[in-house]
């Protein structure tokens, strides 16, 4: 179920960012459509577009980036939680929150943690060309340890299964 979640994230992550989509559109439309398919109460969708496109602008995210993210872990639910203790719109762990500095009860702390943090992914896996942001956001999900084992793993079975 874990590796489900994580490609669907990775599959809308790559989706959002494909050429066209932000530029052809305004982004407060793209944003606020996304958030009230999920969550009716539309002061809050208002809130939430607002508070990404401060937030992507605050950290250099792409703000559908960052709106993907959210769909993903929240559905754009303020209260989400989940079973492993995430907590709000980005579903920030305790301990990710507090290293950020952020609380993640507060609305807009969560999502300007949960931004600094997609940030901190993005800058530690930008390196992996056309592969980075893809990489970055498997990183926020499942943590960068993850990742890393799971690279070092790959390789492994390249290696083994194309040289004699």
């Amino acid at each position: 179920m874990h590796y489900i979640r994580l490609f669907v994230l990775c599959a809308l992550s790559l989706s959002v960012l494909l050429p066209g989509r932000g530029e052809a559109a305004d982004l407060y439309s793209v944003i606020y459509t996304d958030a009230s398919f999920y969550n009716g109460d539309t002061a809050q969708c208002d809130w939430i577009t607002n508070a990404i496109l401060y937030a992507s602008a605050s950290y250099n995210v792409d703000p559908l980036l960052i709106t993907a993210v959210m769909e993903t872990e929240s559905h754009f639910y303020m209260g989400a939680g989940s079973p492993a203790g995430a907590i709000g719109l980005m579903q920030l762990m305790p301990a990710t929150a507090a290293g950020i500095g952020v609380n993640p009860y507060d609305p807009l702390g969560n999502i300007l943690g949960g931004t600094i943090y997609l940030r901190t992914q993005l800058d530690n896996f930008g390196g992996l060309g056309e592969y980075g942001v893809s990489t970055a956001v498997a990183a926020y999900n499942a943590g960068s340890a993850a990742v890393y084992q799971y690279h070092r793993l790959w390789r492994r079975i390249v290696k083994k299964e194309c040289l004699p």
